[in-house]
């Protein structure tokens, strides 16, 4: 068995065989699976040139090399680990992850920084982009859907950046949130009710807390026949139904052209006859457009929303609506959000990292100067376990909401036990 190579001889023997494999490819370009043809060529170059490289030492180096020049480097690993959310490069030596809601540091670095600027630009190079000094900060799109975001010197003082969030190729469903915990069935089944009795819905909740996932679920109880056009900053939605229409909003080009906002896309959505409009999320004047689109014949119509509890989410979308330079009274926007918005969908991420619907808020209208709001369902946390789990209870308050009769018109009479009605406390 060939004793282990030390780790200079590793380092030159890599470059060895990168460049040798760069050879072999521009020479003879596999027409498909590219990854295993590389191993085979890289396999023929250590056979030919003799380099004792064995077991699993060999199979390391093959890895890092294909990986470097096929893939995204020391990275490549961790975007095809279906078990990691999200990654984060902070400079070449520390590379962070986040696994069922908890980060955690990888052994995993890079070269140098010159390694992450080859990678970031590896990424987004085949989409038309750049980043440089003059455009130190880019926003794109993976091949698989993942999202990314790159950030380099001089605006990231401590070296280039990348924060990866993956997009994930199984679906959740409705179930697997009810058995992680994240709502219970009676909460899910009041919430397929308000979808499909098309009310207006706002998912609200702090970053990272699972608005996009369970906007996901949620719009896959939308009725297959209806025309749904969807609005995101990077399409991660992936709706089944049949009649969808997917917009995306486009950033600026290198000579400042080309641009397409949520705005232009809201605005557009009105003119393709839709029967629901989504917007992946509000962050600015689009907010005024969708809120006047819900009010006018648009309903059933869902979106999401930074913010830290359910009424806060009505004050940021008065304050994002402002942003749309229509000089409109304040009380006059809080008017609209309150006859456009029925219910507020709350999601936290609590301090042990699960995620947790705290709050199902109806919006009910207007009281002098204040939107009134009744919570229909909550979470009540009771304390910490042992394992510093969360402990707590998911459950009804015992008021029905007054968008009742619309949710019965399309047949869904919900018993009194979903609502808490006549159970004890």
């Amino acid at each position: 068995m060939a004793s282990s190579l030390d780790p200079g001889t590793l380092a030159q023997l890599k470059i060895y065989l990168s460049n040798a494999l760069t050879q072999e490819i521009q020479a003879h370009p596999p027409a498909e699976e590219p990854r295993r043809a590389a191993w085979e060529a890289l396999e023929k170059i250590r056979t030919r040139a003799g380099i004792p490289l064995e077991g699993e030492q060999r199979s390391q180096v093959f890895h890092q090399v294909i990986n470097d020049l096929l893939g995204y480097g020391p990275i490549q690993p961790l975007l095809d680990d279906p078990s990691i959310s999200e990654i984060m490069v902070n400079g070449a030596q520390a590379v962070f992850i986040e696994r069922n809601g908890e980060l955690f540091e990888t052994e995993i670095h890079f070269e140098d920084d010159a390694q992450v600027l080859r990678i970031i630009d590896r990424m987004i190079h085949p989409l038309g982009r750049r980043v440089d000094r003059d455009h130190p900060m880019v926003d794109a799109r993976l091949p698989d859907g993942s999202r990314v975001n790159a950030i380099i010197p001089p605006a990231a003082v401590d070296g280039p950046s990348i924060t990866i969030r993956k997009f994930l190729q199984n679906r959740m469903t409705i179930d697997d949130l009810i058995r992680v915990g994240t709502l219970n069935e009676h909460m899910a089944e009041f919430l397929q009710a308000c979808v499909v009795a098309r009310l207006n819905i706002v998912i609200s909740g702090p970053t990272s807390s699972g608005k996009t996932t369970f906007l996901n679920v949620l719009t896959g109880f939308i009725p297959g026949q209806q025309r749904i056009v969807t609005i995101e900053d990077a399409v991660e939605l992936q709706l089944k139904q049949r009649h969808v229409i997917r917009l995306e909003t486009q950033a600026t080009t290198v000579d400042g052209s080309g641009a397409v906002s949520t705005r232009d896309l809201v605005r557009n959505a009105l003119r393709m006859r839709p029967d629901r409009i989504i917007v992946g999320e509000v962050r600015s004047g689009e907010t005024l457009d969708m809120i006047q689109a819900m009010n006018t014949g648009h309903h059933g119509s869902i979106t999401t929303v930074h913010s830290n509890a359910p009424r806060d989410a009505i004050a940021r979308l008065e304050t994002m609506a402002m942003m749309a330079g229509l000089d409109m009274p304040l009380l006059a926007i809080r008017r609209q959000i309150a006859s456009a918005v029925n219910l507020i969908i709350h999601i936290s991420r609590l301090t042990d990292g699960s995620r947790k619907i705290t709050h199902i808020t109806e919006v009910s209208g207007m009281e002098g100067e204040v939107v009134t709001m009744s919570d229909i369902f909550k979470f009540e946390q009771s304390g910490v376990g042992s394992d510093g789990k969360i402990q707590g209870t998911l459950r009804a308050t015992g008021l029905r909401p007054l968008f009742t009769p619309r949710l019965e018109v399309v047949g869904y009479k919900l018993r009194g036990e979903i609502f808490g009605v006549g159970t004890m406390h």
